[in-house]
């Protein structure tokens, strides 16, 4: 066992990252789209795709299937594109979590591909995290800047993923099943890395590809919850108050006619990840569990309730460890501060806080794509010397975590975890050891 307790929980991550690798997610369903194309004699193949994960997808796609692709746009992070090139497929990069210029771009030459289908066409569909903000197509009745606007409210208030993309597939020329709508009658089928809690199609990267249960009321109902009526871009509220009342046409429910060519196919997941993790734990001698794979909440909160829950554990008699827990899903952070962060660094900063002067424990906590909100960390591994450490260089943690300043903390205690762009991308995992 590594005397190092911060080397184990970084192998255990690194784990779960192998068993989330795109290109091994999708490689067993090639075959089905050989054999669909011969069973329908269909002439030819399209790949559109977007997300985090979306370049070793379709890697894995052309590596197969290369001889009868014709055509492709993939769009990823700026980034991420990891130095694939392609035959036939054009990859771009854009703007994540808030969408910029190249994305609408990137979109505009994805939609104007779909266009050109017919029936005698197969769209493979890639699909990962991140592709709501990478594909991009405003409402005509508004602007690319109200759309970047109505992101960036509800991410700083703390939306969760359904909540955000509640509003989002009801903006959207692409969302919410209109992308299908633009392929029609061509043969969809979509392979898709999910990152989201529970593997709702409709919710990962805003279904583009699947029926939409939000409707025009519940996007509203997200605006009304976090109190953001009075600064929403005007053109925004009226588009979602006209579609309420009828006046605008609704996102494709689960009846469309265009849902009868089309297939979503659930390629990889959080718990593909979690439970390598799990089998990783006990490889080294740790008697581990997966405590939650559906862990929500404000990231200060879960971090606090984390810490205290190791905490009882630590003290409870006749513990004598080695004991790991292992947990997944996507917090959230209410941007109150200036600072700079994203939701593991502040999980982390929580925790560390709650656990100062205890020894034998131990948390990792890192988003699987290698990047926690606006920074170039995965997240932060901490322990006891973490704040040891923050108290020898004059730092008040709780200022920086009011500030939501939690990567400038890390940085400067030097527990930021820096992997680089993963090419994956299934929500986030924490992995907490407790030593007797």
């Amino acid at each position: 066992m590594p005397a190092d307790l911060r080397v184990m929980v970084a192998d255990i991550f690194a784990s779960a990252l192998k068993a989330a690798d795109p290109y091994a997610c999708v490689l067993p369903h090639t075959e089905k789209l050989r054999t669909l194309v011969n069973a329908r004699n269909l002439k030819r193949v399209v790949v559109v795709g977007f997300g985090k994960a979306v370049c070793p997808m379709a890697k894995a796609l052309e590596d197969r299937l290369g001889d009868i692709i014709t055509a492709g746009v993939i769009i990823t992070k700026h980034g991420h594109s990891g130095g694939y090139r392609f035959k036939n497929i054009m990859v771009r990069e854009a703007g994540h979590p808030v969408p910029d210029e190249k994305g609408l771009r990137a979109t505009a030459e994805l939609m104007a591909l779909l266009e050109q289908c017919g029936s005698d066409t197969l769209v493979a569909c890639l699909i990962s995290g991140g592709g709501s903000a990478l594909l991009v197509s405003p409402h005509d009745r508004i602007t690319m800047a109200d759309k970047q606007k109505i992101t960036t409210m509800l991410l700083k208030a703390g939306a969760d993923i359904h909540e955000l993309n509640a509003v989002r597939k009801h903006i959207s020329k692409v969302k919410g099943g209109r992308l299908v709508d633009l392929a029609h009658p061509a043969t969809v089928v979509s392979l898709i890395l999910s990152d989201v809690i529970g593997d709702g199609l409709d919710v990962i990267a805003s279904g583009p590809s699947a029926p939409d249960a939000s409707t025009y009321a519940d996007a509203l109902a997200v605006i009304e919850k976090y109190h953001l009526s009075p600064d929403v871009p005007p053109a925004v509220m009226r588009l979602l108050q006209d579609g309420a009342a009828g006046a605008v046409p609704e996102t494709p429910k689960s009846d469309h006619p265009v849902f009868g060519h089309t297939e979503n196919i659930i390629v990889g997941s959080s718990r593909l990840a979690l439970q390598a993790a799990l089998a990783k734990a006990g490889e080294l001698g740790l008697e581990a569990k997966i405590v939650s794979s559906r862990v929500t909440g404000e990231a200060k909160v879960v971090g606090r309730r984390f810490a205290r829950e190791a905490l009882a554990l630590r003290r409870a008699p006749g513990m004598k460890g080695p004991v790991c827990w292992i947990s997944g899903g996507e917090t959230t952070v209410t941007v109150t501060g200036s600072g700079r962060g994203g939701r593991n660094t502040e999980l982390a900063l929580a925790f560390a806080m709650e656990i100062e002067g205890v020894e034998g424990i131990t948390l990792l906590s890192a988003g699987t794509d290698g990047t926690d909100g606006p920074t170039d960390a995965a997240g932060a591994i901490v322990n006891a010397t973490t704040m040891q450490k923050s108290s020898e260089k004059g730092l008040d943690a709780a200022a920086y975590l009011a500030s939501n300043d939690s990567y400038t903390f890390m940085q400067k205690t030097g527990d930021l975890l820096i992997t680089g762009p993963t090419g994956t991308n299934v929500m986030d995992i924490q992995v907490i050891i407790i030593t007797g």
